[in-house]
């Protein structure tokens, strides 16, 4: 499959100290704005201890960056956002790094490919998701998922796909019935497993391994303990024998979806996920120090603030308390069989005591849809909690840069989400 592709030599940041890294871990928390840096410090805070301590978000802080789209409204999407920092180019909210004449961006996965790099994704959601799509394909439309799926397998680049590791969700986009695009990618060499117990049998590159129908189980419900760390420590593990290095993207994808829900226990969930993930990371480029680890995220979701209703308060320990997400909390509620066992339902998942008229508005939900059922038990865990929400959609609030590696001020300061990317084509720019 042709496609006309700008170029990348406009995309160039100026030349940078050191020769460049071989290897970059490039990190994305979508929809993790600084506030949910700031709540997942007091949410992991050992009581026992003297003073508030610092979390590894904390410990690999170097600036901010913007993350506004090419229009006017300043309030990007996942999908521009991405391409932002996968192409170093700007455009609309929706599109899957392609400018506003629908023309392929060609991203840094791509130029890296040419080069002789390997490539890897992992994602929390399907890895057609909009932040993967941005590195790998080219679309109108994030909402594409099929079309972004066979994109996977028929964009070559030397007669290969752009990516040599998938790891994530999305069985339904990968084994449709108009193509079966996991048996295509068995013909092209691809180890595959749809399980997590046999993730082990994935030993060389190239690998696939789709573990849901669509996005894995947000982590505050997941049997399978820390998902993304998991699934980052195999990619690294398939990646390192790169020749001539590798690219590495890690999507923390549902940080953004617990905003959404405005789900606070949920956040901290997916922040704790994307936490552990890191410090994988982090210890790679302690044995390999060659590599660049960046970390951002796309934008921030659900306006999150520490404190709300007039209080000069957040209680961190009722969220940590809480054992389920709303959208769980909200179908267990509903499957109960009578109202005497939700009530006794909710104090099990939440250790909240409601009031008699809190009690009745949840009775009274519980009659309704879960959508109605989920927004109330999140409105409840935010009031007890004292945390603030001012939107269900994203905001155009900065977005941390952290970094690590002996390139790690090359990020520092203030920058626009593009810089970010630019730095990073330049060093894939001067792999030899």
């Amino acid at each position: 499959m042709r496609l006309r592709l700008l170029s990348l030599s406009m995309l160039l940041a100026p030349s940078l100290a050191l020769a460049a890294p071989k290897n970059i871990i490039y990190m994305i928390g979508d929809g993790m704005g600084p506030t949910y840096l700031s709540a997942y410090r007091y949410y992991q805070y050992d009581n026992s201890t003297k003073g508030v301590e610092n979390t590894i978000f904390d410990e690999l802080w170097q600036g901010m960056a913007s993350t506004y789209p090419d229009d006017d409204t300043y309030v990007t999407d996942s999908a521009a956002g991405a391409t932002a920092l996968a192409t170093g180019e700007k455009s609309y909210n929706g599109a899957i790094s392609v400018n506003r004449q629908h023309i392929p961006i060609g991203t840094m996965m791509q130029l890296a490919k040419r080069l002789g790099k390997a490539n890897g994704i992992v994602a929390s959601s399907q890895i057609n998701h909009a932040t993967p799509a941005s590195f790998l394909a080219h679309n109108k439309s994030r909402s594409n998922y099929d079309d972004i799926a066979n994109m996977y397998v028929d964009y070559k680049i030397n007669g290969r796909p752009v990516a040599d590791v998938m790891l994530g969700g999305g069985i339904k986009y990968f084994q449709r019935k108009d193509r079966d695009l996991v048996s295509e990618f068995k013909q092209l060499g691809f180890q595959y497993t749809d399980s997590w117990q046999q993730l082990d049998t994935l030993t060389q590159l190239p690998a696939l391994a789709l573990l849901a129908e669509t996005a894995l189980p947000a982590a505050l419900n997941s049997s399978q303990n820390a998902q993304l760390a998991t699934l980052t420590t195999k990619a690294l593990q398939l990646l390192t024998p790169a020749e001539k290095g590798f690219v590495l993207m890690v999507e923390g994808s549902q940080i953004d979806w617990c905003g959404h829900d405005n789900d606070i226990a949920c956040a901290m969930a997916e922040m704790d996920d994307f936490a552990k993930a890191i410090a994988v990371a982090k210890a790679y480029v302690d044995k390999h120090p060659d590599t660049l680890l960046i970390i951002t995220a796309d934008h921030e979701t659900g306006g999150m603030t520490l404190g709300a209703a007039g209080a000069y308060l957040w209680l961190p320990k009722v969220v940590q308390k809480v054992k389920a997400t709303g959208r769980s909390i909200a179908t267990q509620l509903k499957q109960a069989e009578s109202d005497t066992a939700a009530l006794v339902l909710w104090a099990d998942l939440t250790s909240i005591t409601l009031t008699e008229e809190e009690q009745a508005a949840l009775l009274a939900a519980r009659q309704q849809d879960e959508k109605t059922l989920r927004v109330l038990s999140n409105q409840l865990v935010a009031k007890y909690s004292y945390t603030g929400w001012t939107t269900g959609g994203h905001t155009a609030t900065d977005v941390a840069v952290l970094a690590y590696g002996k390139w790690r001020d090359d990020f520092s300061g203030f920058q626009d989400n593009t810089q970010i990317a630019k730095k990073l084509i330049q060093f894939i720019q001067q792999t030899k």
